[in-house]
């Protein structure tokens, strides 16, 4: 009911010609909107997550919208710089994608070049080496895949429970059933995906054609050596996905992610986004140590010359996202309106 209102409220804004009138104000000029995406599905990954992906055809929707809507869609480094120094240009936004996935390489990046607009990847490293699917992805996706299924307990993969695969918290007990094994056995990333693997054998999924369609699986070094030459703006996201609470660990994730960086595109990386959002007061000095000069959360909202640069706030936008609603943020309005900002702050553990 809520949400429904909220649209409704949009709705007559935006015909009355609000939306235009903030996005043209004074007002939103001092702000950045920089927005937030993630994966933008190879096949039907936007109908399994649609809060992590959205389909080929909202993005190209998305990016018309910028275009008709006459945004000023700026590199972010430069628009971190004007936005400091107080000339951004009308309707500044700054796109960013997390994580650095094939199917970015493969489904966003070509839309986005043929429009012409900038964009920076906040790219993990780890399995731009080990090109095989990400573990608890992939394992969340394929029982995703039998839904509708009860199947038999499975201790041969530490799951001790029958696999109610019906709902999506029973599936994720599966999940973390399956994280917390191989956390306890300290497994590497081999040994994971051969546990995905029995998994797979499991459910009736072939496993290899699964993982040769690149699904939930990050750009390679050659696919990402490509882009960087291309232009794309790469950036730090840590070497493993994982933001550790131990200093030395926390800054061996920056240096290990910005060293294969620059190894494989030539680019010193200084901006960083939090991993699944989550940042905590102790990693803004630890930061500041490895000569981090932006960070972006995922807290909803505009960046304004007062924000932390450590600090800095972005709107996700999702498959779940309406186009009224995506394009109230991109005129400010959605600012104005906002009840909620902070995002959930969840520790993810170290995966691999």
């Amino acid at each position: 009911m809520l949400a429904s209102t909220k649209l409704a409220t949009l709705g007559l804004l935006k015909n009355a010609r609000v939306f235009n009138l903030v996005a043209d104000s004074a007002w939103r000029r001092k702000r950045l909107l920089i927005l937030c995406y993630h994966g933008i599905s190879l096949e039907d990954e936007h109908l399994w997550r649609p809060a992590l992906f959205m389909s080929s055809d909202v993005l190209e929707q998305r990016l018309e919208t910028l275009r008709k809507g006459s945004y000023s869609v700026l590199p972010l480094g430069e628009a971190l710089q004007r936005l400091k120094a107080g000339n951004l240009p009308r309707r500044g936004v700054a796109l960013t994608f997390d994580d650095g996935t094939y199917d970015f390489y493969k489904q966003a990046y070509p839309r986005l070049r043929s429009f012409g607009f900038p964009v920076t990847v906040y790219q993990t490293t780890y399995h731009t080496d080990y090109e095989r699917p990400v573990f608890n992805l992939i394992c969340s996706y394929m029982l995703w895949q039998r839904r509708a299924d009860v199947l038999p307990a499975a201790p041969e993969l530490g799951v001790a429970e029958p696999l109610d695969l019906r709902t999506e918290l029973g599936r994720h007990r599966v999940v973390r059933a399956l994280i917390e094994r191989a956390e306890r056995e300290s497994m590497t990333g081999r040994q994971k995906d051969q546990v995905a693997g029995r998994l797979a054998r499991l459910l009736g999924i072939d496993y290899e054609a699964l993982a040769a369609k690149r699904i939930l699986q990050l750009m390679n070094a050659t696919e990402l050596g490509e882009v960087a030459r291309a232009g794309l703006d790469v950036q730090l996201h840590t070497h493993r996905h994982q933001t550790p609470l131990d200093e030395a660990l926390f800054r061996r994730e920056i240096t290990d992610n910005r060293d294969r960086i620059r190894s494989l595109t030539g680019n010193e990386a200084v901006h960083f986004c939090y991993p699944s959002g989550v940042h905590r007061p102790e990693f803004l000095a630890w930061l500041k140590k490895e000569n981090v000069i932006s960070a972006t959360t995922c807290d909803a909202g505009l960046a304004t010359a007062q924000s932390n640069p450590l600090l800095l706030p972005r709107f996700v936008d999702t498959a779940r996202r309406s186009t009224t609603e995506f394009e109230s943020w991109l005129a400010g309005v959605g600012d104005l309106l906002a009840r909620r900002r902070a995002a959930t702050q969840h520790y993810v553990p170290p995966r691999d």
